[in-house]
């Protein structure tokens, strides 16, 4: 079937006022029905050709026309609110067998396995809030590496956004912005007044590209670069010497094996310096 097919749909807002269909707060849900707002994000995650996306929380199926619109080889929805079958069955006919939609909680799902079963190799989203951060933070430490997608475009809180692209000493450079850059570049390629948004969040949005570095940072396992962070940041304000002492690690030699001041605060290190930690905990540990 073509694109037409898909635009011949009834509007998102009429689909949604005959079913008095209505955002969940407690499941994250702030719809796009613009389409012109949708089709730009589906062109920022381009070229689609040859790609099978794979949707968080399609909602009402806004995006997901966007992207079949804008050219996807395949779309792939996991949604957890069935309220949204009907809708997005509509679509899966239009579309021709390039849309399918599984039920279930974005939350329990193996991605690899998922990825491997259904050919996804790309991740497009606005995600919902709620759970955004731990899903972006899990696709970026799969053990294996590369990972199944090509690169990550979702919408997020901006506050997410700019924790993910921070830089150091930023006030928004955290755990995320280390393990973020750690293993991929991120980029935000814009953002949206949440009058875009049905309901209209309280917070602005961005649209966040993630491209995993080519081949794998081989240094450390990200689980070590994680229990480093967890420590630093956990009292990101005190000196390295004392965060630190959570590890339950030597502290002292840990932080001359890394070349790092014991009074530096985490927010000064860069992504180097905690590899470097994550390398010295590792060794110290034995394993």
């Amino acid at each position: 079937m073509s694109a037409a097919a898909i635009e011949s749909l009834p509007p998102l807002r009429e689909i949604i006022k005959d079913a008095s269909l209505s955002a969940r707060k407690s499941l994250g849900q702030n719809f796009i029905l613009d389409l012109n707002v949708t089709r730009r994000i589906a062109r920022a995650a381009g070229p689609l050709n040859g790609a099978t996306v794979l949707e968080i929380g399609p909602g009402p199926g806004g995006l997901t026309r966007a992207l079949l619109i804008e050219g996807a080889s395949g779309a792939i929805a996991i949604e957890r609110d069935e309220r949204f079958r009907p809708a997005l069955d509509q679509i899966a006919e239009a579309s021709g067998d390039r849309f399918r939609v599984t039920f279930a909680d974005a939350m329990g799902i193996d991605y690899p396995a998922f990825a491997a079963e259904t050919g996804a190799n790309r991740l497009v989203a606005n995600l919902p809030y709620n759970i955004a951060t731990p899903l972006i933070v899990g696709w970026l430490t799969e053990a294996r590496w590369p990972p199944w997608f090509d690169r990550i475009v979702v919408m997020v809180q901006k506050e997410v956004a700019e924790r993910l692209v921070a830089d150091v000493g930023s006030d928004h450079y955290g755990r995320l912005a280390v393990i973020a850059q750690f293993r991929a570049r991120a980029r935000i390629l814009f953002t949206l007044p949440p009058s875009v948004f049905t309901p209209p969040p309280k917070v602005a949005s961005a649209l966040v590209e993630i491209v995993p570095r080519p081949q794998a940072p081989d240094a450390v396992p990200t689980s070590w670069l994680e229990r480093v962070t967890a420590a630093a940041f956990g009292q990101r304000r005190k000196m390295l010497r004392s965060s630190l002492a959570s590890l339950g690690a030597d502290t002292a030699r840990l932080l001359a094996d890394a070349g790092i001041d014991p009074a530096e605060r985490a927010e000064r290190l860069t992504v180097e310096d905690f590899i470097r930690l994550a390398q010295a905990l590792q060794r110290q540990r034995g394993e």
